[in-house]
């Protein structure tokens, strides 16, 4: 076999292969003698069709059949041979298929990039550093107050946090359109659930008033018959309810589930937030590791996985919108291409670290991981036995471990300062 190798851009090559007819003509004799022994023809028992037949009849068919498998079976001896990494699906093309003259083609493909990683001396990281005070467990059960209160009916005007239950018909130039109306509707103040200005346009309105707004709907409006135009609401009241906040309280606590009273409920909101906390930091500094290794790492990225990666995107994205067949053509992959380009430099990188260094993850750190992926819920040894008993979400664990491998491995040769902040300056940092 005769193999030779050409780089016509970037990463992309065309290797020309010649692959000798005694190769072809062997298996397709060895083809032939193995049907022989069970086809059958008329006049003749199977196994006993005379081989000169057989021939006859099959070896065109099982030549082709042979041309298909050596196509693919010398093009990965060759890339072997010549000690290339395709990234990819090759392309074939025929040259010389000739009987007799044994076979050539071209493959076209791309291969893997070289990559040599940067320099990480004078890298900066910055750690933010916070703690849960007793202030910020305040907050959060206040919170937890507001989410679980009642209603009930007030004799005033509406201010934001409370409850209006509204009959409404919405048009535009004049003309109703799609879902323009609605009765017995309640919105919630400040909850930002409608449109720009229709919440706040109701704040002092009582039970009984008529009011008209008018408003505009925003550019990206889901109907795009009424996106970015102006748009006329008559709003009828019908109630004005004020939120009604549970006690803090051992029963407060029940709710839970927690037993103790509301000092294990503070204990528990605590550990909880900590947590959050922990994940959060881990997050932002895990996600700074990342950018600095692509800033500093610039690389070719094979357009065939690059392609590969933003269908896969376009397709998850797909299923998370739900959306009907004749609508999926909306999602291009054409759209998630610089996301892609990330996604793979970044793979590309990350696997050359863990190779280079010999990174890895060991049984107690990949326990720990599962570990703490369970502890939110509220049989925790129940999850981790989840992940245990599939190899595959266990593998998914370990690739998210090893990442953090790598990303404690980052941090260890460059110069990381931390910077103390507040929990709500964290949990809610960009």
């Amino acid at each position: 076999m005769q193999v030779s190798v050409e780089t016509t851009a970037g990463l992309e090559r065309r290797m020309t292969v010649q692959v000798p007819e005694e190769r072809i003509a062997s298996e397709v004799a060895n083809r032939l003698r193995q049907l022989a022994r069970t086809t059958s023809i008329k006049g003749f028992r199977p196994g006993k069709v005379p081989f000169k037949m057989v021939e006859q009849r099959y070896a065109e068919q099982v030549r082709q059949e042979v041309l298909g498998d050596v196509i693919q079976s010398s093009y990965f001896e060759a890339v072997t041979q010549e000690k290339l990494r395709p990234a990819g699906y090759p392309s074939f093309e025929p040259k010389s298929m000739e009987q007799g003259k044994g076979i050539e083609y071209i493959a076209t493909f791309e291969v893997m990039p070289e990559i040599v990683l940067a320099s990480l001396d004078g890298v900066a990281i910055e750690k933010p550093v916070g703690t849960v005070a007793d202030a910020d467990v305040d907050t959060m059960l206040e919170t937890l107050r507001k989410q679980n209160a009642g209603w009930q009916i007030a004799d005033r005007a509406a201010t934001d946090g409370d409850r209006v239950t509204i009959d409404f018909k919405g048009t535009v130039d004049g003309a109703e359109f799609q879902g323009n109306k609605g009765e017995n509707v309640p919105v919630t103040l400040g909850g930002k659930r409608m449109i720009a200005g229709f919440e706040e346009g109701l704040l002092g309105v009582t039970a009984g008033e008529e009011r008209t707004l008018d408003l505009q709907f925003p550019e990206n409006y889901g109907y795009k018959e009424v996106a970015g135009k102006p748009v006329q609401f008559k709003v009828t009241v019908r109630q004005v309810e004020e939120p009604l906040l549970p006690e803090l309280d051992d029963a407060f606590a029940d709710k839970f589930g927690i037993e103790g009273g509301v000092s294990a409920l503070r204990k528990e909101v605590r550990a909880n937030m900590e947590r959050e906390l922990a994940q959060r930091v881990s997050s932002l500094v895990k996600q700074q590791v990342m950018d600095k290794l692509l800033e500093i790492n610039k690389i070719d990225v094979p357009q065939a996985l690059m392609a590969q990666e933003a269908q896969a995107l376009a397709q998850q994205m797909l299923q998370n919108l739900q959306l009907p067949a004749d609508k999926s053509g909306s999602i291009s992959p054409a759209m998630f291409e610089e996301q892609a380009k990330k996604r793979v430099s970044l793979g590309l990188i990350l696997a050359e670290l863990v190779q280079r260094h010999n990174l890895k993850v060991d049984a107690d750190a990949l326990r720990k991981m599962v570990e703490q992926m369970a502890a939110g819920y509220d049989q925790p040894e129940e999850v981790v036995k989840w992940y245990y008993a599939d190899k595959s979400r266990l593998g998914e664990v370990e690739s998210l471990a090893l990442e953090e491998r790598v990303v404690e491995w980052v941090l260890g040769q460059t110069q990381v300062t931390e910077k103390p902040q507040g929990f709500n300056d964290l949990m809610n940092r960009a």
